[in-house]
This record gives structure tokens, sequence and C-alpha cells, in this order.
């Protein structure tokens, strides 16, 4: 798959999630952040005003963290075709 290729399912994937109308499991969410977050090279603190919520993504971020950025668009789009558009 080329890069830009993969760039576009990752995007579609992406737009997938954000209009998914159904709830969806917070390990999947949280993976799904990490994943966008590698993807994206944004490694900042996560910003919710809840402390329980910084810390699962924190740590959801430091799974990822030695993941490719290439590898981490494939990953997201995995997650989201097996869990979300079985």
């Amino acid at each position: 798959m080329s890069k830009k290729n993969l760039r576009t399912d990752f995007e579609a994937a992406v737009e997938f999630v954000n209009t998914y109308e159904s709830p969806i499991p917070a390990d999947i969410l949280l993976k799904l952040y990490a994943y966008y977050r590698v993807a994206n090279k944004n490694y900042t603190n996560p910003g919710s005003k809840t402390p329980l919520i910084n810390a699962f993504k924190a740590n959801a971020l430091i799974q990822a963290q030695n993941i490719s950025i290439d590898d981490a668009m494939k990953a997201y789009i995995k997650l989201v075709d097996l869990e979300l558009k079985h």
C-alpha cells in the first residue's frame, strides 16, 4: 500500500469513527486514541479535565509509543474494520 493510499484509508477510518453513532467501548476508544495520536505525531499530554481519563490516555500512548506512524495508521484502520465495521 502506498503512503498516499494509507493516509487516505486512515482518514476515511477516522471519519467513520467520528460519525459512528453507537457507543464505542472504552478499550477500543483508548486504542484508537493512541494510534491516532501516534499517526499524527502528537505526543503532548492528554488534555482531559478528569485525572483518571488522563491516566488511561497516557497509558494508551505509552503502550503505542514505539510503533511507527505507518504502523499506527494500519493498526487504526484494522481496529476500525474488526471492531466497528463487523
